[in-house]
């Protein structure tokens, strides 16, 4: 067994983990129990292995970190458009739509 193929189960075993709570919160959008921080500090420090995965040329650190990287992306802007009092379609189309007022 090379060392390429260890990462690789690592990386599987790793991401198919967090799989589970992805699905739930994608299939329920159910948000109120993650922790806002705790998903922030996860996702950065995701986002930071899979550049490290990208400099270093590992294809273990690189899939399985850019798999994770969506999905606790998405549950990251679930978890926001929770918190905004109308969700954050509706900040984003109120930015977008409002007009300047006149001077």
């Amino acid at each position: 067994m090379t060392i390429e193929l260890i990462g690789m189960l690592a990386a599987v075993l790793t991401t198919a983990s967090f799989a589970p709570q992805a699905v739930h919160v994608l299939r329920t959008k159910e948000t109120g129990a993650i922790s806002l921080v705790m998903y922030i500090m996860f996702t950065t420090g995701v986002l930071t292995w899979f550049i490290y995965g990208l400099f270093i040329g590992s294809l273990p650190v690189i899939v399985a970190n850019a798999v994770t990287l969506l999905l606790a992306g998405l549950i990251l802007v679930l978890k926001i458009n929770s918190l905004l009092p109308n969700g954050w379609a509706v900040r984003v189309r109120d930015v977008l739509f409002t007009p300047l007022p006149k001077l």
